[in-house]
């Protein structure tokens, strides 16, 4: 009922509308939702190429919305992934700023691929873009 008839939710908690009524109309809007032309107007809006290629005949309605929830899911994992680097990165880097860390630094103890001036620069091109799109999006 919550995702089908939300709008019914506080009138059965009112005791306004009776349970076996609300769950009715929920199963009804699923129905309606669940409709072909509904899927393949929704996976439009959603997803344009896919439907394009439903319309075609090149792909089922059903294998359209599995490949949009793939794309989905890998888009989620990607910035799940995204962000922990940035997360793990970033603020480390930001504490070091007005410390000696920088002065300290020794090629001789580097764990992995020493830093360099081009590694410094390639960074900073980074943190550009990244200041750029979080004023795009306009995050804090």
């Amino acid at each position: 009922m919550l995702q089908h008839a939300p709008d019914l939710v506080d009138p059965v908690i009112s005791g306004a509308t009776g349970l076996n009524e609300a769950y009715a109309v929920a199963q009804e809007n699923k129905a309606k939702a669940n409709s072909a032309e509904v899927q393949l107007a929704r996976l439009r809006e959603e997803d344009p190429e896919l439907a394009d290629r439903v319309v075609e005949g090149d792909l089922t309605l059903a294998g359209a919305w599995a490949e949009r929830t793939e794309r989905v899911e890998e888009d989620k994992r990607q910035r799940r992934v995204a962000t922990r680097l940035l997360d793990e990165v970033v603020p480390p880097l930001a504490q070091a700023r007005g410390t000696r860390t920088f002065s300290r630094y020794d090629p001789e103890y580097a764990s992995g691929t020493p830093i360099t001036r081009e590694t410094i620069a390639h960074a900073m091109t980074a943190l550009t873009e990244m200041d750029q799109v979080w004023q795009e999006r306009d995050l804090p």
